[in-house]
C-alpha cells in the first residue's frame, strides 16, 4: 500500500499515533511537577536520571518584602505568591538521581532583618507523615524533614542548618570544612510553625538575621543554600541542588546559589546569658565541700567582634544540666574516648580540631578516638567524668584576614587532688585551593601553683583533590617534665571515595615519649599501617539498594618494627530496599599483649602472643516502623579463651511526642582465669508535651564497673534560648550497695540580646 492510497481519515490517525508516541517518549525523560495527589510528574528542562556528581548547581532568587508573613504554617500571603517558587528536587535515596517522587516547593522572602522560608512539601497522605519527637535536636534521622543550609559567605566550606519536623520541631548545627565537623550544640533564634492540608504539609520559617553571621557591606549579598526533603517512610530523601549518597546537606561545595539579598542589616550579635543555679548533693564520692545543698550563678556572654569573629566569655560556669555520658564495655587494654557534651566546648569546636581526622563515609584507619591533640573532656572533668569547678574562660574563633582563628582559655579550680589550673589553646589555619587547608597549633596546661606543666604543638594538612581524593597529615609534638626527650607523632593518609570505589592507605607513628597533655591518645609507641578497598555497587535486583564489600588491614608495630597488632577484616554491607541494613563481617587479630592486664574485676589476660577470630552479622529493621531497631551476634577465639557478644537496640514511638528507647550488650567470655559476663543496659524515655515543655529519663547498668546510673531532666524553653532545668541524678554500686552521688539541680537561664 502506497501512501498516496491511504485514505485522508488513515493519514490523520497515523499522524495522531505518531504524535502520541513522541509525547510519551518526551514525557517520560521529564522531571517532576506537583499535582494534585502530591507526587511528582514530569517537566520542561531536565533529562532524569541524572548524575549528581556533574549536574550543574541550581541557582534561586530571594525577594523583599515590604509587609513580613504572619509565621503560623499556612502560606496565605499574597507576599508568597511574588516569590520565586525553588522545585525539581532530585532523590539520593534510594533511586539516586530521579525525580523526587513527593514535589517540595519552597519560597524564600526577606527583609532587611529576617529571611522568610515558605514551604509546600506535598503527600497524598500527610497524616502518615512521621515525627520522632517535639524537643530542640529530635532525632533527625528516623524522622520527615524539611532542611535548609546556608553558606552566607559563600565560601563554599561551611555553613548554618536548620531541619523542621512535621510537628515544627527544630534541628539546628553549625558546620565546618565542608562537612567534615558539625556542631550540634550550635543553637540560633529561629521562629517555625507547621501546618497540615490535605495532601501537603507546611512550614514557615522566619530566621533573625542576627542569628546568622554574614558580611553586611556586600551589597547584594550572595550566599551558598541548599534544601532537603525527607519522606520516611518511603526512605526517599531529596535535594535541590543534587548529592551523591556519601554526601549530606552541608556538603557546601555541592549547593546551590541563592542571589538577590540587599540591604540586610547586621545586629550588634551582643549577647548575654546569666544563670542562676540551686542544688543539693550526697552520696560516698561527693567532696565535702559540695555535700548538701548549695547556691551559684554565671553569666555567658557572646560579641561578634565582626561578621567572621566571635568572642565568648563564661564565668562560673555550669553543665548540670547535660546528660550524662553513655556506658560502654572495654575488654581492650586501651582507653575509651567518650564525646565532649558540654556546650560551651562544643560550640565552634571544629576550629580547635587537630588529629586523626577522618571524612565522611570513608574508611580511613584512625579517627580522633584514636588520637586529638585537642580533648576538651580534659578541662574540668576527672578521668571518671566527675566535674572541677571551673572559674571561667573564653574563646575567641572565627575568620581574620583569609585565617581560621581559634584561641581558648579556660581556668580550674583546686579539686581533691588536682590543682587549680589554667588550659591555653592557640589554632590557625589557612584555606588553600578551595576545600584544602594547612594549620598550626599550640596547647598549653599549667598548674597554677607551678607544680606542674605541659606544652604540646603540631602542623596540619587536609587537601582535596579532584573531588574525592582526600590527603590528611600532621605531624605533633609534647614535652612535659621529667621526659628524656620530646613526644612526637605524625599521620598520612590518602582516601579515595567516589559512587563506586571506596579506597584508602595510612602510615602513622607515635612515639613512647608522646603525652599531650589537653589531649587524648588511644594507643602509643607504635607505628601503624593501613589498607583498605571496598566498592557500593548498585544491582538491579529486587530489595537490594546498594552492595558494599570490602577488605581492610591493620598492620601495627613497636618503634623498633617488632609486630605486635595484625587485623585481617572483611566485610559485607547489604543496605535494603526500602530501608534496613545486613551487615556481615569476618576477622582475624594477632595480638601480642606486653604484660598482664585486666579486663574483668579479678580477671586478667596474661602477657604473650594471641590469634583472635570473629565472626559477626548485624541486621537493622526499617526505621520508618513504630517499633524498629538492630541486633547483632558475634562469636569467635578471645585471647586464650572464647567470646560470644549479643546486642540489640530498640526504639518504640508510641507517639510522635512519646518513645522508648532501649540498648543491650551482653559479651560471655571463657577464658581459663575464669568465666564472666559483661553486660551494658540502657533504657531511655523521651516525652514531649510542646515544642517548649520536654522531658527525659536515662537509666543505665554496666557490669563490668558495677554502676546503676539514672538521670532525669525537665526541661522548659520560656523563652527564645532560656530554659528552666530541672535534673536528677543518681550513681549507685551494686556490688556493695553505696550510693556514690545523688543529685537534684534547678537551673534557670535568660538570653538578653542587644
Amino acid at each position: 500500500m502506497t501512501h498516496a492510497s491511504l485514505a485522508p481519515f488513515d493519514r490523520r490517525r497515523i499522524r495522531w499515533l505518531l504524535l502520541s508516541v513522541v509525547l510519551l517518549l518526551v514525557r517520560s525523560r521529564l522531571p517532576a511537577q506537583s499535582t494534585a495527589d502530591g507526587l511528582a510528574r514530569p517537566a520542561m528542562g531536565r533529562s532524569y536520571p541524572i548524575n549528581p556528581e556533574t549536574a550543574p548547581r541550581p541557582t534561586g532568587h530571594a525577594v523583599r518584602t515590604v509587609i513580613p508573613p504572619t509565621i503560623d504554617g499556612v502560606l496565605r500571603e499574597a507576599s508568597w505568591n511574588d516569590a520565586e517558587p525553588l522545585s525539581d528536587f532530585v532523590q539520593q535515596l534510594p533511586f539516586t538521581g530521579r525525580a523526587a517522587r513527593f514535589s517540595t516547593v519552597v519560597r524564600v522572602l526577606y527583609d532587611s532583618a529576617n529571611i522568610y522560608l515558605g514551604v509546600t512539601c506535598h503527600d497524598p497522605e500527610p497524616k502518615r507523615a512521621i515525627t520522632t519527637g517535639l524537643e530542640r535536636d529530635f532525632n533527625s534521622a528516623n524522622s520527615d524533614i524539611f532542611g535548609v543550609v546556608f553558606d552566607t559567605f559563600l565560601d563554599r566550606r561551611n555553613s548554618f542548618l536548620f531541619l523542621v519536623n512535621p510537628h515544627g520541631a527544630l534541628r539546628d548545627e553549625q558546620t565546618w570544612n565542608d562537612s567534615r565537623n558539625i556542631v550540634e550544640a550550635w543553637e540560633g533564634i529561629v521562629f517555625v510553625r507547621t501546618a497540615r492540608a490535605d495532601s501537603s504539609w507546611s512550614i514557615e520559617m522566619r530566621i533573625p538575621t542576627r542569628t546568622l553571621r554574614f558580611d553586611a557591606a556586600r551589597n547584594p549579598q550572595t550566599w551558598g543554600i541548599n534544601f532537603i526533603r525527607r519522606v520516611r517512610r518511603e526512605n526517599e530523601t531529596s535535594y535541590w541542588a543534587p548529592l551523591e549518597r556519601q554526601y549530606r546537606l552541608h556538603r557546601m561545595s555541592r549547593a546551590g546559589t541563592l542571589e538577590g539579598l540587599q540591604g540586610l542589616r547586621q545586629s550588634r550579635n551582643l549577647q548575654l546569658k546569666p544563670f542562676a543555679l540551686g542544688k543539693h548533693s550526697s552520696g560516698a564520692q561527693v567532696p565535702a565541700s559540695s555535700l548538701g545543698r548549695s547556691f551559684d550563678g554565671g553569666v555567658d556572654l557572646k560579641y561578634g567582634v565582626t561578621p567572621q569573629l566571635t568572642l565568648d566569655v563564661t564565668t562560673r560556669t555550669d553543665f548540670s544540666q547535660v546528660e550524662v555520658d553513655q556506658e560502654q564495655v572495654n575488654l581492650t587494654r586501651f582507653s575509651l574516648l567518650f564525646p565532649e557534651r558540654r556546650e560551651f566546648f562544643i560550640e565552634n569546636s571544629g576550629s580547635f580540631t587537630f588529629g586523626d581526622v577522618t571524612e565522611r563515609n570513608y574508611r580511613m584507619g584512625a579517627s580522633l578516638s584514636d588520637f586529638t591533640l585537642f580533648n576538651s573532656r580534659r578541662i574540668g572533668l576527672t578521668d571518671d567524668g566527675r566535674p572541677i569547678p571551673i572559674v571561667g574562660g573564653g574563646r575567641l574563633s572565627g575568620r581574620v584576614a583569609g585565617w581560621e582563628v581559634g584561641l581558648l582559655e579556660m581556668q580550674t579550680e583546686r579539686f581533691g587532688g588536682t590543682p587549680a589550673e589554667n588550659f591555653a589553646v592557640a589554632r590557625v589555619k589557612r584555606n588553600l585551593f578551595g576545600n584544602s587547608d594547612v594549620g598550626l597549633i599550640y596547647l598549653s596546661r599549667d598548674a597554677t601553683d607551678s607544680s606542674s606543666y605541659n606544652r604540646s604543638y603540631g602542623i596540619d594538612a587536609n587537601v582535596r583533590l579532584l573531588g574525592n581524593l582526600v590527603i590528611n597529615s600532621y605531624i605533633a609534638g609534647s614535652d612535659a617534665p621529667g621526659r628524656t626527650s620530646d613526644g612526637t607523632a605524625g599521620r598520612v593518609s590518602v582516601a579515595y571515595r567516589s559512587a563506586f570505589w571506596n579506597s584508602s592507605a595510612m602510615y602513622k607513628r607515635v612515639s613512647d615519649d608522646f603525652d599531650p597533655g589537653i589531649g587524648f591518645v588511644r594507643r602509643g609507641a607504635m607505628q601503624h599501617w593501613y589498607g583498605t578497598t571496598g566498592v557500593h555497587a548498585r544491582p538491579a535486583i529486587r530489595g537490594i539498594q546498594e552492595v558494599n564489600p570490602f577488605v581492610e588491614v591493620n598492620y601495627i608495630t613497636d618503634l623498633a618494627g617488632r609486630l605486635e597488632t595484625r587485623t585481617l577484616h572483611g566485610g559485607l554491607q547489604l543496605a535494603r530496599q526500602p530501608d534496613g541494613q545486613v551487615e556481615l563481617d569476618v576477622q582475624e587479630q594477632f595480638d601480642r599483649v606486653p604484660t598482664d592486664f585486666p579486663i574483668f574485676p579479678g580477671i586478667e589476660i596474661p602477657a604473650g602472643a594471641y590469634v583472635n577470630r570473629e565472626a559477626s552479622m548485624r541486621y537493622t529493621t526499617a526505621q520508618s516502623k513504630a517499633l524498629y531497631g538492630s541486633a547483632r551476634l558475634s562469636t569467635g577465639r578471645f585471647y586464650d579463651g572464647t567470646r560470644r557478644t549479643y546486642g540489640a537496640t530498640a526504639t518504640v514511638r508510641v507517639r510522635y511526642d512519646l518513645s522508648f528507647e532501649t540498648t543491650l550488650t551482653r559479651d560471655d567470655v571463657a577464658l581459663p582465669a575464669g568465666n564472666f559476663s559483661a553486660d551494658v543496659a540502657g533504657l531511655r524515655a523521651r516525652y514531649a508535651y510542646s515544642t517548649k515543655l520536654f522531658g527525659s529519663a536515662f537509666v543505665q547498668y554496666n557490669a563490668q564497673t558495677r554502676a546503676l546510673i539514672t538521670n532525669a531532666r525537665i526541661n522548659l524553653r520560656y523563652a527564645p534560648l532560656s530554659d528552666i532545668f530541672l535534673v536528677f541524678t543518681e550513681r549507685r554500686n551494686t556490688l556493695s550497695d553505696v550510693r556514690n552521688e545523688r543529685s537534684v539541680a534547678l537551673k534557670v537561664t535568660r538570653l538578653l540580646q542587644f
